[in-house]
C-alpha cells in the first residue's frame, strides 16, 4: 500500500523543482550519478517553464561521483608504473643475456663445425709465436712433430668423466726447434686405493707425428695452488705449466690428442667425444623473460580496470557492463571443478 504525502496536490509549487527527487535513494537502480542527471533534468524543465532558463546552466556540468580514469595520473599509480617499467627492464635484461648466450652457442657451434674435421694445419703456421692463439682456432686440427718428453709429464687433477673422478695426462712433445707443445692425451681413472692413477699410458717413443685439436689455456683457479713435490696441476694454465717444464713451451694454446703416428704399445688414455651441437634452453629463456616484462604490464592494466571499476560502480554504464560480464559468467558452461563444488555444497545444506 503505497503511503499518500500529507501534503495535498496544491500545496506543491512549481518552485520546488526537486520535489519529485525528495526521497531519492541514492544506491538504487540509477545511483548517484544517475540522481544528479535526473536533477539536472528536472531543474532544467522548471526553469524552462518559467522562462528563465540560464543557457550556462544547462550546460554546466555539475560535481558528481563519476570518476573516470584520471586516478591513473595519482602519485600512487604513477609510482606503480614506474615498478612496472622498472620490472620490465630488468626482466629485459636477462633477456638480452639469455640471446647472448644463446649466440655464443650458435657461435661455438659453427666453430667446431668449422674446425673440429678442418685439414691438419702445422703448428708453426697455425700459432707462429709461443703465445699465439685466436678464439676462431679453438678445436682447429694441428699437426706437430716431435718427441715425447715423460719425465715432465704432468697430471691435472680433479676431471670427472661420466661422473667418475680423475686426471687428465699432460705430456710435452719436444719439436725440432727445441720447444715444446703441451699435448693433452686423454682421461685416466683415479686408483682404486689411492688418490692417484694406478697406471699411466706411455707415449709412443722416438719421432712421432700427432695431430690434435687446440684449445685455449685455462684460467688460473683462485685459491688453489698445485701439490707441493708432486706432479700435479690443478689446471691446464699454461703460464703455470711452463714453470714446471724443463723446455720452452707454447703458451696460447696446448692441444687434445685426436691420432698419433706410430700408435701406442699401450691402450691410450680415453679420448673426447665430439661436442654437442645443442645451443641449450636459452631461446626459450629469452621470450620467457620478454614475456614477464609484457606479462607486468598486463597485470598493471588489469589493476586498472579493477580500481577503475571499483571507483565508478554507482556509475549506471558500468553498471550495466557489470551486469552484462555477469550474464556472461553464468552463461559460461561450468567446468567440472565448479559443478563438483556446486554438489558439495547442495550435500552441506542439506
Amino acid at each position: 500500500m503505497t503511503l499518500h504525502d500529507p501534503r495535498t496536490d496544491h500545496d506543491r509549487t512549481d518552485d520546488e523543482p526537486t520535489a519529485g527527487l525528495r526521497d531519492f535513494d541514492p544506491t538504487a537502480r540509477y545511483g548517484r550519478r544517475g540522481a544528479e542527471r535526473l536533477r539536472r533534468a528536472e531543474r532544467e524543465a522548471h526553469a524552462a517553464r518559467l522562462g528563465t532558463a540560464d543557457e550556462h546552466e544547462t550546460d554546466r556540468d555539475p560535481d558528481e561521483p563519476f570518476v573516470g580514469w584520471g586516478f591513473v595520473i595519482g602519485r600512487r599509480w604513477v609510482g606503480y608504473f614506474a615498478i612496472a617499467v622498472g620490472f620490465a627492464i630488468l626482466c629485459a635484461f636477462f633477456g638480452m643475456w639469455q640471446w647472448d648466450r644463446r649466440n655464443e652457442a650458435v657461435r661455438e657451434n659453427d666453430q667446431i663445425a668449422e674446425n673440429y674435421d678442418h685439414t691438419p694445419v702445422p703448428v708453426d703456421r697455425a700459432l707462429p709465436t709461443r703465445s699465439a692463439f685466436d678464439d676462431d682456432q679453438t678445436w682447429l686440427q694441428v699437426r706437430v712433430t716431435g718427441h715425447y718428453d715423460v719425465a715432465e709429464q704432468l697430471l691435472v687433477r680433479n676431471r670427472v668423466h661420466n661422473g667418475q673422478p680423475g686426471f687428465e695426462v699432460l705430456t710435452p712433445l719436444v719439436t725440432s726447434s727445441g720447444r715444446a707443445f703441451i699435448v693433452d692425451r686423454g682421461w685416466v681413472p683415479t686408483g682404486n686405493d689411492h688418490d692417484y692413477p694406478d697406471s699411466v699410458p706411455t707415449p709412443p717413443r722416438g719421432t712421432v707425428d700427432v695431430v690434435v685439436r687446440l684449445q685455449q689455456t685455462e684460467p688460473h683457479i683462485p685459491g688453489r695452488t698445485d701439490p707441493a713435490h708432486t706432479d700435479e696441476i690443478q689446471s691446464v694454465t699454461l703460464s703455470d705449466v711452463a714453470g714446471r717444464v724443463a723446455q720452452p713451451i707454447w703458451t696460447g694454446a696446448y692441444g687434445q690428442l685426436k691420432s698419433e703416428d706410430p700408435a701406442p704399445a699401450q691402450a691410450r688414455p680415453l679420448g673426447w667425444d665430439r661436442p654437442s651441437a645443442d645451443t641449450g634452453l636459452h631461446l626459450s629463456y629469452f621470450i620467457q623473460w620478454f614475456m614477464f616484462a609484457a606479462g607486468g604490464f598486463g597485470f598493471l592494466a588489469y589493476l586498472m580496470v579493477q580500481e577503475y571499476r571499483n571507483l565508478n560502480q554507482d556509475d549506471p554504464e558500468e553498471r550495466e557492463r557489470a551486469l552484462e560480464r555477469k550474464r556472461r559468467r553464468e552463461a559460461r558452461p561450468k567446468t567440472d571443478a565448479e559443478i563438483e563444488d556446486g554438489l558439495l555444497d547442495d550435500v552441506r545444506v542439506g
